[in-house]
This record gives structure tokens, sequence and C-alpha cells, in this order.
């Protein structure tokens, strides 16, 4: 019912940006809130941002005010604008999706494959 491609991640140097997309493809249902999250080489995964089908927002403290999480509705599309980016930001990075489909009152997540980003100098 929902496929997620994610896109734009790859290696950037201290201080630089990337804007990572993705793409949902889903049929007789809706988008309620998207995320990304990320995973770090032996880590958990963290919750970094998510937004609402309204546009409400909410960031990870060691992310806000340097990344900005945006959506478009017509195109079941989150992308995470990231700027200042550090090298603890390294990680692979997934987005996620909350997806209803029509005449249920219940919802599923699904994942992206994830992207990589790096940062280096």
């Amino acid at each position: 019912q929902v496929q997620l491609v994610e896109s734009g991640g790859g290696l950037v140097q201290p201080g630089g940006s990337l804007r990572l997309s993705c793409a949902a493809s889903i049929s007789a249902g809706t988008i309620n809130a998207m995320a990304w999250y990320r995973q770090a080489p032996g880590k958990q995964r963290e919750l970094v941002a998510s937004i609402t089908r309204g546009g409400t927002t909410g960031y990870a403290g060691s992310v806000k005010g340097r990344f900005t999480i945006s959506r478009d509705n017509s195109k079941n599309a989150v992308y995470l604008q990231m700027n200042s980016l550090k090298p603890e930001d390294t990680a692979v990075y997934y987005c996620k999706v909350d997806f209803a489909p029509y005449g249920t009152i219940w919802s599923s997540n699904y994942w992206g494959q994830g992207t990589h980003v790096t940062v280096s100098s």
C-alpha cells in the first residue's frame, strides 16, 4: 500500500547543507504524520523531526535551529533541509510515514530504505 523512496544523502563538509527527500507512493488512503529518523553506527535509531498533516513540526534538541522539516501533501512527500551540518550528524536517515487506509480507523507506520549522510572534512 505504501512505497517510500528517499534521496539526497551524500558526503558533505562540516558547516555544509543537504536536503533529503522522501516520496511516498500510496493507494486508497491518507498519510498522516511524517517524520525523519537517523541511526548512527553503534547507536539506536532516533527521531530527528516530525510533521503533522496540518504542518505542525517538532525537532530533536540536537538539530533544532539547523534542520527544517517540510511536506507537500499534493506529492505525498516530506523533506529535511539540513544546514550547519556537524560530524555528529553522520548517520543513515530514514523517513517514516503514518498511513491510514480509507474506511478504516487504524493506521500503520512505513519506513524508507534509508539514505546515508556523512559529514566529514
